[in-house]
């Protein structure tokens, strides 16, 4: 008898705003420059536009000068050090066990991933670093003494949706080019992405929200609790039709993100099921 493959649910999430109240930068990082936040991001801005450059990368380089000129150390070590201070989203610290435990009871494996424009350096160095499947985030290249000297991996708001191919198609490396562009029948990849939730926040999220939706999949907008701006801006995505569902930043167990999340796992178990129903009355009837 051939074995059954499993099925697969991934849960994918934006890291800034989504999982944690504020820009990862924002924290330790910047406390160590001596910068202030909303001037940082400011000259930011003014860079990119000043250059038709792309905010991520001038971002990345902006870290780069502010350091050396503080002459703080940006080894990967140090981004990790930064990770440890990142603040998190009330019940984020145990929501990826409970989830994968609840996907246990319903015969589907729950695998979580980050898709972030943030650093994969500096969310290794969180605590939940380990809970996730891959990290695709922005990251460096580093020199012979391990400093940080140039960006290896920049991840922008339209370039985000590569990595839901990746995971659609079981591909963990961001090196590889090849295989992504292989055709590979539907029912042969690894995550559907009718087996897809995505949570995100903001502007740099849309993409992926909107094409995990026409795909099949479920949307999730989140805000930052108790912010009416915030909150107002993630119905807006609801009412354009990007994102299916509209939820507060709160993690914590029985709270609404957990309710909508475990509906979304029930659905697709039950369309598993069903489609396996079909296949099977299918098959009979070929006899």
């Amino acid at each position: 008898m051939a074995k059954k493959n499993k099925t697969v649910v991934a849960l994918i999430y934006d890291f800034d705003g989504t999982l944690s109240p504020g820009n990862m930068q924002e924290f330790a990082f910047m406390q160590a420059i001596g910068a202030n936040k909303d001037e940082f991001w400011r000259e930011n801005s003014n860079l990119a536009e000043s250059n038709d450059a792309d905010q991520v990368l001038t971002y990345m380089h902006l870290m780069l000068k502010k350091a050396s000129s503080k002459d703080v150390s940006l080894k990967k070590e140090s981004f990790r050090d930064f990770g440890k201070s990142v603040e998190l989203f009330n019940g984020v610290v145990d929501w990826f066990d409970r989830i994968k435990s609840y996907g246990k009871t319903k015969g589907v494996t729950i695998e979580h991933y980050i898709n972030s424009s943030g650093l994969q350096e500096m969310i290794e160095g969180t605590v939940i670093a380990k809970k996730f499947k891959k990290i695709f985030a922005c990251s460096y290249l580093y020199d012979v003494d391990g400093k940080a000297v140039w960006p290896a991996v920049s991840v922008n708001f339209t370039n985000k949706t590569q990595f839901l191919f990746k995971i659609n198609k079981g591909i963990d490396s961001i090196y590889e080019s090849k295989k992504i562009n292989e055709y590979i029948p539907e029912e042969e990849r690894v995550v559907p992405f009718s087996n897809m939730i995505y949570f995100g926040d903001g502007e740099t999220d849309i993409p992926c929200m909107k094409l995990v939706k026409q795909q099949g999949g479920h949307s999730i907008a989140v805000y930052k609790p108790n912010d009416r701006k915030k909150k107002k801006t993630s119905e807006k995505l609801i009412s354009e039709d990007r994102v299916n569902f509209v939820c507060s930043a709160d993690y914590s167990e029985g709270k609404e993100i957990e309710r909508v999340a475990k509906t979304i796992i029930d659905k697709i178990s039950a369309d598993t099921e069903f489609k396996s129903l079909l296949n099977k009355h299918k098959s009979k009837a070929k006899v």
